[in-house]
């Protein structure tokens, strides 16, 4: 295949590629709300409709939510051995509040800010641009060489931004037909500008909501302060034993199966130059929290963690009023790595909370979730691709990086599909997804563009 025409097809077709990410922006396909229910149609269909288009066969899929979109390409291709599925999602946030929005968030449009040209519009980075990056590459493709250098399939989803709830029964149901050899997600960030990333690695998530009881009603502390058992005393004995001097999580086998960085990785971070400096700074802090004798990046990519996201106990409105009240609750979050079974992790929770009870209080637990961490191997043929054809785009070494949270379709895709994910997207941290004024860098569309041709081709050598 002639790669080095469908880029130039690609340059010169930007203008025209740009105009349907604009028709595709305008579309208000926000899946939070029902009242934009049958917008969110129209951008399906309108998915659909493109995909046809290039020839692949496309339908929507109901589900008991909004549709799925599903695409195969049956054409001819470089390497029949070869199979992906690539995913990406049709469906926006909401605008609100509209009124710090300083134009139509629905009327797309270039700006220069800062000097660089940008797509302002919801959705025109998360995830209709990224989106796009990949079928307009296979457009060039398939228009300068009637092939695909490998079999494509395209899952589009319609309910990423509400919580994916008939994502995980829709992959069940239609396992056979969306397995693959690896899953293409354009939902990330780069580096920086110029600087391209793959992230090989997701921290999993256990959730874990804790209420103490103690008195059978809220006392009064100058009749029974010191006698009586207080909730709050308890539960702030419970959790400060979570965490040592060092900052290390406490839980008995808290880190079992967790692998230290390959020195190649780590060195590699260490040369993004991130200190714990230019990490807190942005957000008013300079004392770092976390494990001693271990790096920024290290903490939030590799490391995990256990943080308290919400207390809640006694009287808390205005004024004040001396109570011991009966019941203490916090929220707990537990971020986790690959090697870390997240049940064994919750109720080695459980255990330390019942441990530290005396016989006159009992704890309850409400479960918010739990899934692992996921990384592909260091040393996989994906990633190893995906770093070459990134480099040859952009000129520098691309950076292998990890995510701090959690993107929840990776997981299922190999839980349910037995099937890897290599996550490759050209977003930059302040493309202000989810926010009011949301863009995207006109050079991360059109050279995203260019990088899924060169992966795809890739690929198939």
């Amino acid at each position: 295949m002639s790669l080095a025409s469908a880029l130039d097809r690609i340059d010169a077709a930007l203008p025209a590629s740009l105009e349907r990410l604009f028709a595709f922006v305008r579309l208000k396909s926000i899946s939070a709300d029902p009242a934009y229910a049958d917008e969110v149609r129209m951008a399906g269909t309108w998915c659909v409709a493109e995909l046809e288009g290039l020839g692949f066969e496309a339908s929507l899929r109901e589900t008991p939510g909004h549709p799925m979109v599903v695409a195969h390409w049956t054409g001819p291709v470089a390497d029949e051995a070869r199979h992906v599925l690539f995913y990406g999602h049709y469906d926006v946030q909401p605008v609100d509040p509209l009124h710090l929005w300083r134009s139509d968030p629905f009327d797309p449009k270039i700006e220069v800010q800062d000097g660089v040209k940008v797509i302002v519009g919801r959705g025109a980075a998360d995830d209709k641009g990224q989106t796009l990056t990949f079928i307009e590459a296979v457009r060039a493709l398939l228009a300068e060489d009637g092939r695909l250098p490998v079999r494509v399939t395209v899952l589009l989803e319609g309910e990423e931004e509400s919580g994916s709830p008939s994502l995980e029964p829709f992959l069940a149901a239609h396992k056979d037909e969306l397995a693959r050899d690896v899953a293409l997600v354009c939902d990330t960030n780069m580096w920086a500008r110029r600087r391209p990333a793959i992230t090989a690695s997701l921290r999993g998530l256990v959730g874990e909501e804790v209420t103490i009881a103690c008195a059978d009603r809220d006392l009064h502390s100058g009749l029974f302060g010191g006698p009586a058992w207080n909730p709050i005393r308890l539960l702030t004995h419970v959790l400060a034993d979570l965490h040592d001097a060092d900052g290390r999580v406490t839980l008995p086998g808290f880190y079992d199966g967790v692998g230290d960085l390959p020195d190649e990785v780590w060195k590699s971070w260490e040369a993004l130059g991130t200190t714990e400096a230019t990490f807190l700074a942005p957000v008013g802090l300079k004392t770092p929290a976390g494990e001693v004798g271990r790096s920024i990046l290290e903490q939030v990519w590799a490391r995990p963690t256990c943080e308290f996201n919400g207390i809640l106990g006694g009287y808390t409105g205005d004024g004040f009023k001396t109570v011991l009240p009966a019941t203490a609750s916090a929220k707990v979050s537990f971020r986790l790595v690959v090697g870390q079974d997240p049940a064994k992790i919750r109720e080695a929770f459980r255990a330390h909370v019942r441990d530290r009870l005396p016989p006159d209080a009992t704890a309850s637990f409400h479960p918010h979730g739990g899934s692992p961490g996921l990384a592909l191997p260091w040393d996989s043929p994906w990633l190893k691709v995906g770093l070459t054809a990134l480099e040859a785009e952009w000129g520098v070494p691309a950076v292998v990086i990890g995510g701090g949270g959690s993107i929840p379709v990776v997981g299922s895709f190999e839980r349910i599909l037995g099937m890897r994910s290599l996550l490759v997207g050209f977003g930059l941290d302040d493309d202000r997804i989810h926010s009011p004024n949301e863009k995207y860098d006109l050079e991360s569309f059109h050279k995203g563009i260019r990088s899924w041709a060169r992966i795809l081709t890739a690929l198939a050598e």
